[in-house]
């Protein structure tokens, strides 16, 4: 049997070598990156856990000297007297929202069907830019233009007074949270199957048919997820509610009446209190309520997209 010679063996020693430390390389970079992604998701969710544990822990030491019932049901807020009632401040963020979305809903659906269903191809994709360059404004930008634009026209037109309260931060959330909507819902058109609006011209149907009978009922589920994100961004918003509310502890239910939110009166006061004082731990179990308020919304559009997804 032939010999091989030395220089043929040390070569392939060498080649055989060389693969392995090539694949020893390539295991500890594939180690090293799942090492990397499962520390960024711990450190993800350790950051997570620890906010939402110091904002609970801290919320509810107000409890000590406020009972459940005064801070949720009462509408008394004086800390110079001990009177923490946040009523009234979680009454407002329910209302604002409510006319948020009673605007807003309606507008972006409509908008959104003529984007993806009736549009021609070159104003849709303007119309989704344009929408897209809408979102990217800072929210401060459109309340500077509600406190210089809108209210005092509100004032000019409604004999109130000052101007700022619920009509004004609803006109002005209306506007920001109306780019969302409207994206989402489109692209929750645009996924139903192109052969379903085939199928209603087929059978003689018209263009509103299909569109009402067939476009929507399939998008339900994705239009209802953009809806209740537009609720989430509009119950968290801030500034632009503060420049535009009037930020004062009461009732302002006709609308032009200055009032607040659980936002505008955080933000108002939390510059103005003591760590440890009654008043920042009552400031603090508002704010898990908005915690509380979010994680829910995003839950909830988490299970109607897989829902979605499902059917």
């Amino acid at each position: 049997m032939e010999k091989r010679s030395p220089d043929w063996t040390d070569a392939m020693n060498l080649l055989t070598a060389h693969r392995q430390s090539r694949w020893t390389v390539k295991y500890a970079a594939d180690r090293f990156f799942r090492f990397l992604c499962l520390g960024s998701v711990i450190f993800l969710g350790a950051v997570l856990g620890a906010i939402v544990l110091f904002v609970s822990e801290t919320g509810f030491l107000v409890f000590r000297d406020v009972s459940l019932s005064e801070f949720f049901f009462s509408s008394h807020w004086d800390p110079e007297h001990g009177k923490y009632g946040a009523a009234v401040f979680i009454a407002g963020t329910l209302y604002l929202t409510l006319m948020t979305l009673l605007i807003t809903t309606p507008i972006s659906i409509c908008v959104a069907v003529f984007i993806a269903e009736i549009a021609p191809p070159w104003l849709r994709q303007w119309l989704r830019t344009l929408l897209d360059l809408l979102v990217g404004i800072p929210s401060i930008v459109y309340g500077y233009l509600g406190a210089t634009l809108l209210i005092p026209w509100i004032r000019e037109h409604t004999g109130a007074p000052v101007g700022d309260g619920f009509l004004a931060a609803a006109l002005v959330l209306s506007i920001m949270i109306l780019p969302t909507i409207t994206r989402i819902t489109d692209d929750a058109l645009c996924a139903v199957p192109n052969e379903w609006r085939e199928a209603n011209y087929a059978l003689g149907g018209t263009t509103f048919q299909m569109i009402v009978r067939v476009v929507l009922p399939a998008a339900k589920s994705g239009i209802a997820a953009a809806v209740i994100l537009g609720m989430a961004r509009a119950i968290g918003e801030t500034m632009a509610v503060v420049m535009v509310i009037g930020n004062v502890a009461q009732w302002g239910f006709d609308l032009v009446t200055p009032s607040s939110v659980l936002t505008s009166h955080i933000v108002m006061q939390i510059l103005n209190v003591d760590f440890q004082s009654t008043t920042n731990h009552a400031l603090y179990m508002m704010a898990l309520l908005l915690l509380m308020i979010s994680i829910s919304l995003i839950m909830l559009i988490r299970r109607l997209r897989l829902k979605g997804g499902a059917s």
